[in-house]
């Protein structure tokens, strides 16, 4: 039987808002809404200029070669794509699959070591279920994916951050972070890396460096979760050749379509070892019995009958456009701060003054009609206050243009607020400059 409204004081002031809630398994605490995707009703009102969100500009990519691969897919699949599959992924899409590994230099996988995902966000919980018991430790990038942060967190697992520097993940630390873990008697389970472009920083790991990375952890015993999602989108140069290229026993690459085709076919991948890849299809099976074969067969249609390499050239275009107009934006109306230069993929990571909390300056600027995403989101452990980072993915350059100058009239108008009222803890909760704005977005 649930618990009665009058039984539960769970809720804010003793209310019971779900009389399930004394029900629920301990781990559903993990669940909360990130901060990003608060954002989304408030970020995709027309009138507001958003810089939070990673969507990919899907209106780059022609209508008639989705319809063609739908045409053809229809003609020639078209009983097996309304029906289920296996677990593992139809084998013509994975072959496919190997086709785009290549490029990051990853040679001589068999499409048998494919495990075809719903997303690349799906691989990740399927990974994080298949290694983590409650308090396990899962070693990450600081900052790091807000949505493998949720993930982690659901799981009950110990998330630590390793600092990064210009290179990407610092060696010396995530070694004293592997010893620290371990003289407590934790298990470390794996180190999850956006190498590419990261997610949120836009920071490329060098070559160098993911080959003393790997050997460390080789030599410490952790598998490496390699999550590329932007590798292929790079604007003036490639990015190095992934982790996997270096070594197939001791790294799970995980892939994604929603970035070089559309987020909206939910199609990922993993390239894992034997063992690892028969557990990830049993997996799938127990959890969504296979992915979608209508998806799967729609991609290997696009692939197989269709210039896709030239259509991604066509996306690193268009996003190099844009990250050049964010970069010349920030130079002329926020010349005080500091930023990252990505030379790929979606963002900018943007350093506010320590004065400054980027969350809850948000209200405000969603007031004067531009938003970000606050840098809180994509730590675990309650750092990135004076952070924000910024998307230049889905506006054109004229809307990166407005919202940068946007956001720095909030910006600098909280540093003269500050300047007069001191910190924004101490302003008058009635001075009606936020009577306007959206409810707190935790």
């Amino acid at each position: 039987m649930p618990v009665s409204s009058q039984d539960s004081t769970h809720q804010p002031g003793g209310l019971n808002l779900d009389p399930w809630y004394d029900n629920y398994a301990r781990r559903t605490a993990g669940l909360t809404v990130s901060e990003v995707r608060a954002l989304f009703a408030v970020a995709s009102r027309p009138e507001v200029v958003s810089l939070a969100g990673g969507s990919p500009f899907v209106s780059a990519l022609p209508e008639e070669l989705i319809h063609r691969a739908f045409k053809r897919m229809m003609k020639e699949h078209g009983a097996e794509a309304l029906q289920y599959g296996g677990g593992q992924g139809i084998v013509q899409l994975r072959e496919r699959i190997l086709d785009l590994m290549a490029i990051e230099g990853i040679t001589g996988a068999s499409a048998d070591d494919v495990v075809t995902t719903t997303g690349s966000q799906h691989a990740i919980d399927l990974v994080t279920k298949l290694f983590i018991n409650p308090g396990d430790v899962i070693l990450l990038e600081t900052p790091s994916y807000v949505g493998a942060l949720g993930t982690f967190k659901s799981y009950e697992a110990d998330v630590r951050h390793v600092d990064m520097d210009e290179e990407g993940l610092n060696l010396e630390a995530l070694e004293a972070a592997i010893h620290k873990a371990r003289a407590e008697g934790k298990a470390v389970k794996f180190l999850y890396t956006i190498p590419n472009f990261n997610n949120p920083t836009g920071v490329t790991m060098s070559a160098a460096r993911r080959r003393e990375v790997l050997d460390l952890c080789i030599r410490e015993d952790v598998l490496i979760v390699e999550d590329n999602p932007y590798g292929l989108l790079y604007f003036d140069e490639p990015a190095p050749n992934a982790i996997r290229s270096l070594d197939e026993d001791h790294v799970l690459y995980l892939g994604s379509f929603s970035k070089i085709l559309s987020p909206g076919v939910r199609v990922g991948y993993v390239l894992a070892p034997h063992g690892i890849r028969e557990k990830l299809i049993l997996a799938v099976e127990s959890s969504i019995l296979s992915p979608s074969s209508l998806n799967q067969w729609l991609v290997t249609e696009y692939l197989e009958g269709s210039d896709w390499r030239a259509q991604i050239d066509t996306f690193r275009g268009t996003y190099r456009e844009r990250r050049d107009a964010m970069l010349l934006a920030l130079e002329e109306y926020l010349p005080q701060l500091s930023w990252t230069v990505p030379n790929g993929g979606f963002f900018t990571w943007v350093q506010l003054p320590q004065s400054l909390d980027s969350k809850q300056m948000l209200p405000r600027a969603t007031k004067e009609l531009v938003a970000y995403t606050p840098g809180t989101g994509f730590y675990a452990d309650g750092r990135g206050h004076d952070k924000m980072r910024l998307s230049f993915s889905l506006p054109t350059p004229e809307r990166i243009r407005l919202g940068v100058r946007r956001l720095a009239n909030v910006i600098n108008g909280e540093l003269e607020i500050i300047e007069t009222f001191g910190s924004f803890d101490n302003r008058s909760a009635d001075d009606g400059r936020f009577a306007s704005a959206p409810p707190d977005l935790n």
